[in-house]
Order: C-alpha cells, then sequence, then structure tokens
C-alpha cells in the first residue's frame, strides 16, 4: 500500500511540473533574476583629490550600442514601465537644473510623454463623406534612440584609484510633427542612477556572441560597454559644447575633453 502511494504522489508532482508554464529553452535562466548589486564603497570628501562632472550621449543607433535598441526588450521599456509602476522616481525634466532631481515628476504627466491625440479626416465607406477621427498616438520604443549620463571622474587618495560613477541618465525621445517631420530630441525625464541600479541588475542585455552568458543591464553600464560623446562639461558658463562649437568643432571639442580626462590620469603615475 505504502509503495503505491508512493507511486500515486509522482504522478501528481509530474502532472503539476508539466502543467507549468513552458521554459523557453533548455534550461531556466534565473541568474540574472536573483542577481544583487555590488553597493558603492563609501567616498570621503577628505579623500577626493581631483573630480571633474561631465555630460555624455549614448546614441543607440551606433553599432556599439545596439543592444540598447534589442527589439524584444529595450533598455527604454524597462526603464519607463519601471516609472510606471512606481517602482523608480522621474524627475521632471522641465524644471531649470533638471538633472539635480530636485522636483520629482507625478506618474500620471510622465504616462503621457510620447503619447498624443490626433484628429483627422477620412471618407466613410458607406456614405462616402467625410468623418472626423481621432487618433491616439502612444509612446514607441524605438523612438528613443539616446540616452543622457550624467556622470563625475574623481581621484580617490585613499585607495589610489581614479574612478567615474554615474549620477543621472535620461532617456531622450525623438519628436515629429503631423506630417512625420523631425522635430528634434525631448528629454523625457531624469532618473537617480543608484536608484535605477537595483532595477538593470534584474535584466538581461543582449548578447551577440554567447546566449548562455549575458551581462545584465547594470553589467553594461558599470562596465560602460558602450559607445558614448560627450556634450557638456562643467563650466562657468554652465553651457554645452553645442552653444559655442558647431558641426565638426563640436565633435573636436567632445574628443578634446576625453582626452583631457586620459591625460589626466596617464599624468598621475608619470615619474
Amino acid at each position: 500500500m505504502k509503495n503505491v502511494l508512493t507511486i500515486a504522489l509522482f504522478s501528481l508532482s509530474m502532472v503539476v511540473a508539466n502543467a507549468q508554464k513552458p521554459v523557453d529553452g533548455v534550461y531556466e535562466k534565473v541568474t540574472t533574476i536573483e542577481k544583487e548589486i555590488i553597493p558603492y564603497d563609501d567616498i570621503r570628501e577628505a579623500d577626493v583629490f581631483w573630480s571633474k562632472r561631465v555630460w555624455r550621449i549614448i546614441d543607440s543607433r551606433e553599432k556599439m550600442n545596439l543592444i540598447f535598441a534589442y527589439p524584444q526588450l529595450p533598455l527604454a521599456e524597462i526603464i519607463h514601465t519601471a516609472v510606471m509602476n512606481g517602482d523608480l522616481t522621474a524627475y521632471d525634466n522641465t524644471i531649470l537644473d533638471a538633472d539635480q532631481f530636485l522636483e520629482e515628476l507625478p506618474t500620471d504627466k510622465a504616462r503621457m510623454i510620447g503619447n498624443s491625440i490626433d484628429t483627422t479626416w477620412l471618407i466613410n465607406a458607406i456614405t462616402l463623406e467625410d468623418e472626423q477621427v481621432i487618433i491616439e498616438n502612444k509612446l514607441e520604443w524605438n523612438k528613443i534612440v539616446k540616452y543622457k549620463i550624467k556622470e563625475d571622474w574623481f581621484f580617490d587618495e585613499e585607495t589610489s584609484t581614479f574612478q567615474v560613477r554615474i549620477i543621472g541618465l535620461a532617456p531622450v525621445l525623438e519628436t515629429f510633427d503631423e506630417n512625420n517631420i523631425f522635430i528634434g530630441d525631448e528629454t523625457m525625464y531624469w532618473l537617480y542612477y543608484p536608484d535605477l541600479r537595483p532595477i538593470l541588475a534584474k535584466y538581461e542585455a543582449y548578447n551577440p556572441g554567447n546566449n548562455a552568458i549575458r551581462l545584465s543591464w547594470e553589467d553594461i553600464m558599470e562596465a560602460r560597454l558602450f559607445s558614448s560623446y560627450i556634450y557638456k562639461e562643467d563650466n562657468v558658463y554652465d553651457r554645452v559644447i553645442q552653444e559655442y562649437a558647431t558641426d565638426l568643432d563640436a565633435l573636436f571639442e567632445s574628443d578634446k575633453i576625453k582626452q583631457k580626462l586620459f591625460e589626466f590620469e596617464h599624468d598621475l603615475w608619470s615619474f
């Protein structure tokens, strides 16, 4: 009787197991889901020998950044969904010094970003008369093609290391008029990056070389596995590069700032 009961329980467990949701692959991926972030070391003001703040732009249309627009789960969808669910605080970009995280953006306003309602006239197929039709335009992930990054470079005397930490991140949306003509870029909102890290750590980024080993989005950002260009450094006029240089001159100025950071680190170890 005991053996019969054991077989029955085993059969029932198999039925329950088979009734679970199918696994899309030969194994269930749990490493990234269970991953926790590594906390930053505390930095004392007295240990910071030198620091520099710069702002960068990551363009997902560049070859190295194509994973940012991976259509199955783009980074923009991960971020915006977290904001809509209340798991992440967005800061209003319309106020002065928005990247200083001064004023929170209400969820209902964040939900309206990228959404619009248009009216047009169409011919009714039955009456052959013009009718006014309301069209709802919803946020499209493929129109979020850039990300702004605010970061600090600094030299820590305690560890004798030259480090960089991302302070803030902002998705940038391409905007178009009613004739689908490009108008310009719209910064959706700013996010405090330390709050964003735990969320990015739970999502895999696409790895074109090996599907068995995928880094999380937090790994991508911390290891700086992306291409970017500087559009602003802290300066007495608080100007972006485009305000005093254009076209190739702006690109050269961006490279010049990047080179100064490289030379500073190099000169630290020159004897």
